[in-house]
């Protein structure tokens, strides 16, 4: 199989933005009945976009404490947790552990890490989009960027004060919840295009 490379830095920023999911399109979950309607709303999907977020650590072996923020997305709508609430941990776990629902996002193996740790749960039914593109041939580990800019000639933004907040916050800004929220829809919206055939 022959070597793709990946798109470089100058080739993504000349490329023009991505439409992004806006607020009214992100629910924001953090306590118990907002969990159980999140519930309602994804236990029977059969993908969703994934990923976390965490408060970023400045020192040497400085253990994360996070995950602080778990999203999950459709194609058209996006899920941000917080995990203080028991219920949108207990809401959370589950669907992560489902196995019936397929969560899919890039560079995921961090996550897993954390999530056992954190949340005392092993994910299932997970498939890092990494992995595909790899498997087509790409050199490089080609990220969320370079697939965007791959499959839809388009520049996946994302903001470095947003990637730096203090996501362990209970007041999420509308920045983070925009930045969080896309994470996990453009992964859905990943694997969409790639029409991959059933497992």
């Amino acid at each position: 199989m022959p070597q793709i490379l990946s798109p470089t830095k100058d080739e993504l920023s000349a490329l023009q933005p991505l439409d992004r999911l806006e607020l009214r399109d992100i629910v924001l979950v953090a306590t118990a009945q907002q969990a159980d309607e999140a519930w309602a709303a994804l236990s029977n999907s059969r993908v969703l976009g994934f990923d976390t977020e965490s408060k970023p650590t400045f020192f040497r072996d400085q253990v994360s404490e996070g995950p602080h923020v778990v999203q999950l997305s459709t194609l058209h709508k996006a899920w941000v947790f917080q995990l203080f609430d028991a219920r949108c941990r207990e809401v959370v776990s589950a669907l992560l552990e489902s196995e019936t629902v397929m969560k899919v996002g890039f560079g995921l193996a961090g996550d897993h890490t954390q999530i056992r740790r954190t949340l005392g749960v092993e994910p299932r039914n997970v498939l890092d989009l990494n992995v595909v593109f790899r498997k087509q041939g790409y050199v490089k580990e080609l990220g969320i960027r370079g697939a965007v800019a791959v499959l839809f000639n388009r520049c996946f933004l994302k903001s470095r004060k947003a990637t730096t907040s203090n996501w362990a916050n209970r007041q999420l800004s509308e920045s983070q919840l925009i930045y969080a929220a896309n994470d996990a829809w453009a992964a859905i919206l990943v694997f969409d295009a790639l029409d991959l055939p059933p497992a």
